[in-house]
């Protein structure tokens, strides 16, 4: 064994450390928000576990093993949903929580409740991909109370700007957790024999613009005019130059990954069947758009900036295109020339 680099191991940057740098750069910070954190790593690492062992039994089935032993597993996705709920409200540090798989927002009670935090999240998105091998995630948000007072749904009802933080984990070949406290984004890997996540994506800048357009074409026929007239101008564009490469996987988690890295725009637009698109905007529309807007991109509904939206409800949908800055430009500009010629 080699002593010597085990013990190099030791400087690095994991997201603990992280965490507390950032901290002290706040000397009015009394920790609320890196406890809050620490918890919602823990619920990650749990899912990813819980993620890894769910394909290993499935493909131990798929081999014809018939004999594995032990109580029937719980739906991941209910899972995920319980592990989240238990590591927020355990934190001591939230006070009110709006989870994709509850219809109502959980007001935790009062003995359990921080003053601060309240705490969107999709436990597990893209869940219906889990047996085919696709990358999965989770999502969340955060907000903080303006003032000490009973919660209430319209804690959590208000624009994505107001948001202190977002990220998402992705569960794949590997297990990456993306987050922004609003001053950039960073990606950390998690290293299984340590168990800790490590700084490996530093200050995540998306290009100006990209080269893939990310979108479900299935619903083309469905769409409207800007749409129809971006992906394609995409194809065939009249500038001469090459078209954009279609890349589309299902989950918003690995498509949004994607393009945080490699740039270009994911685009899930209202169509005739859907208006409001599919993605909910608490804790699919805000957080992502969040993030791309910290990374340098922009997030747009196909009327306002993303971030500027306010809900009326906890499961509201909204249409979203984001990704590169000049990439959403462009789409943003032919929702305007439909504008003005209505």
């Amino acid at each position: 064994m080699d002593h010597s680099a085990d013990a190099q191991r030791t400087d690095l940057m994991t997201i603990t450390r992280f965490v507390l740098n950032e901290q002290s750069k706040h000397p009015e910070s009394r920790g609320d928000f890196t406890i809050l954190l620490n918890h919602i790593v823990l619920g990650c690492k749990f899912v990813c576990s819980s993620v890894n062992k769910a394909g290993l039994a499935k493909l131990i089935g798929l081999a014809g093993e018939t004999n594995i032993q032990g109580e029937e597993q719980k739906k991941l996705d209910v899972l995920s949903n319980e592990v989240f709920i238990k590591a927020l409200v355990s934190s001591g540090r939230t006070c009110i929580l709006v989870s994709e798989e509850d219809e109502d927002a959980i007001i935790v009670e009062p003995s359990k409740r921080g003053k601060l935090y309240c705490v969107v999240f999709d436990p597990l998105d893209g869940s219906s991909n889990i047996d085919c091998g696709v990358s999965i995630g989770t999502i969340f948000g955060i907000y903080t109370l303006a003032d000490v007072h009973e919660p209430t749904i319209k804690d959590v009802l208000r624009p994505g700007k107001k948001m202190v933080a977002a990220g998402y984990c992705m569960y794949g070949s590997s297990c990456t957790l993306v987050l922004s406290t609003g001053a950039g984004v960073n990606g950390f890997t998690l290293d299984p024999s340590l168990g800790e996540f490590i700084l490996t994506h530093p200050g995540i800048k998306i290009p100006n613009k990209g080269k893939i357009y990310s979108v479900n074409e299935g619903n083309a026929k469905h769409w409207d005019g800007p749409t129809t007239a971006y992906v394609e101008k995409c194809k065939f564009p009249e500038d001469g130059s090459s078209p954009k490469s279609l890349r589309y996987i299902g989950s918003m988690v690995a498509d949004v990954h994607r393009t945080l890295l490699y740039g270009g725009i994911f685009l899930y637009p209202g169509d005739k069947k859907n208006p409001n698109g599919k993605l909910r905007v608490l804790y699919e529309v805000f957080p992502m758009s969040f993030l791309v807007e910290q990374a340098g991109g922009q997030s747009f509904t196909g009327k306002e900036r993303a971030l500027d939206l306010i809900p009326t409800k906890l499961h509201e949908r909204s249409p979203v295109f984001l990704g590169s800055y000049d990439d959403v430009e462009e789409i943003k500009a032919l929702y305007a020339a439909e504008a003005k010629e209505e």
